[in-house]
């Protein structure tokens, strides 16, 4: 048995605390926050989606209290190539449910689980000196949260991070007072996550979500790019002076969302948030001033922008690696070597699949990608629907869940080609045409201010 500290009582300190004790370790957590401090003091850290493979790992560790609250089964996106036109819609549905609960009620609940099954909990301020007293205390430090020069002894990993800068300013909010079932809106989903991209001013989405208190409502985020027409939430000072400019946004540039949100209130007041951040990958060791190492977890190992979806996911995966390199690890050293081999071989397993993914939708659509959107068109998430249409969509959206099962293809001209061939049956080229011919139509109808046709529902099975 060894003795491990973890700094953070958030999801990724907590399920890492939950599965190491599990395996029969000594483990204490280290957190600014009580259990019931997640509950009064702070906002949501965002959507905090899990999808299915993430979902697992909570069943496993014997957490998954929320397991009917969301059950989220499908996506809709929404693609504008200039403000206000509609180009294309995809509606994929998820193989496997997906749930996206406050991480309030989350680290509330889970610090009591950990704590009844004989995990420690210290409620106190970690500084760099009291991170070295902890250090030197325990076998294995886990740091999954800091601030200041904590965060600053992980230094980026200049050969896996891709940007330098912030590629959104984001604004987060959670609201009530809409409707759950969004059938009217066209959307076959019990619930479904709805995804607005815009080419030029960024992106929306707003995913069904259990709040803290007991009841579904939404969660939502505006990702504006910096100067674009959504990057208007600077001077927001409170709560309700976002919500109401994200109602002026959803009216002037989504206009086919704005009856569905024109009602909306904020779920708590503390429900929202803003603010700008830098996706990157880190190293994962970092060497105190003393010389003793430790080791970044979640988001302070690999900070990804929400757009995809993935953040919560991806602390998931490395949690999954850590906790088998630890069992494996029978002569319980758990040196900066140790560290690096664990962290590298999340990231040689997924983790590089997840940051291409996600990065891939902060930027301009590739040639492989917009093959796929077209191929695409005509899904509407019906399970019934075995069309060549709905299998592509299906396969974008299963992506979120595993990035290595379709990344490659929104990336790779050939490799795009070659499964749009698999699904059409050797038909790539003809759905390719067909599709844009349907989707010109559309366009043309737009330009003249008419209304645009209704979804495709065509079934072209191979």
């Amino acid at each position: 048995m060894s003795k491990i500290a973890i700094i953070g009582s958030g999801m990724s300190g907590l399920l890492a605390g939950l599965g190491l004790l599990k395996q029969g370790h000594d483990v204490t957590i280290h957190s600014a926050l009580s259990a019931e401090d997640w509950l009064t003091k702070v906002p949501p850290t965002g959507t905090a989606c899990r999808f299915a493979s993430s979902l697992d790992l909570e069943r496993e560790l014997g957490v998954n209290h929320w397991e009917n609250s969301t059950p989220i089964n499908g996506i809709h996106l929404t693609f504008c190539p200039k403000m206000g036109r509609q180009l294309i819609d995809l509606m994929g549905r998820l193989d496997r449910m997906a749930l996206a609960i406050d991480v309030r009620i989350q680290s509330y609940r889970w610090t009591h689980d950990f704590q009844e099954r004989g995990g420690k909990v210290i409620v106190e301020n970690v500084d760099l000196a009291r991170l070295e007293e902890i250090a030197a205390a325990a076998d294995l430090t886990l740091v999954a949260a800091g601030k200041g020069d904590i965060g600053r002894i992980f230094e980026v990993d200049k050969a896996r991070t891709v940007y330098d800068k912030p590629q959104r300013k984001l604004a987060m909010f959670v609201m009530k007072n809409l409707e759950l079932d969004r059938s009217r809106d066209g959307i076959p989903f019990e619930y479904g996550i709805k995804f607005n991209f815009f080419a030029t001013a960024g992106e929306q989405f707003s995913i069904p979500y259990w709040h803290k208190d007991g009841f579904q409502c939404w969660n939502a985020i505006f990702e504006a790019r910096p100067g674009g027409v959504f990057d208007r939430f600077d001077d927001c000072q409170t709560g309700e002076e976002l919500l109401a400019r994200v109602k002026e946004l959803f009216k002037q540039y989504i206009p086919w969302d704005y009856a569905w949100i024109r009602n909306a209130e904020l779920a708590d007041p503390k429900g929202w948030l803003k603010g700008a951040f830098t996706p990157c990958v880190k190293h994962p060791v970092g060497t105190l001033p003393s010389g003793r190492n430790v080791m970044a977890l979640g988001d302070m190992a690999n900070a990804l922008d929400p757009i995809g979806g993935q953040g919560a996911n991806n602390c998931y995966r490395q949690i999954r690696m850590l906790l088998k390199s630890a069992e494996a690890n029978r002569s319980s050293t758990f040196d900066a070597e140790w560290m690096q081999a664990t962290f590298d071989a999340y990231y040689e397993e997924i983790g590089e699949a997840t940051n291409a993914f996600n990065n891939l939708l902060l930027e301009k659509i590739t040639p492989a990608a917009q093959r796929i959107l077209i191929g695409q068109y005509g899904s509407d998430g019906r399970p019934d629907n075995a069309s060549v249409h709905q299998k592509v969509a299906n396969a974008f959206v299963n992506n979120f869940d595993d990035p290595n099962s379709f990344t490659r293809q929104m990336l790779e001209p050939q490799a795009s080609l070659k499964f749009m061939n698999e699904v059409s049956g050797g038909r790539a080229g003809r759905v390719d045409i067909a599709n844009k011919l349907k989707i010109g139509k559309g366009q043309i109808r737009q330009v003249l201010g008419l209304p645009r046709s209704s979804h495709p529902l065509a079934r072209m099975t191979p």
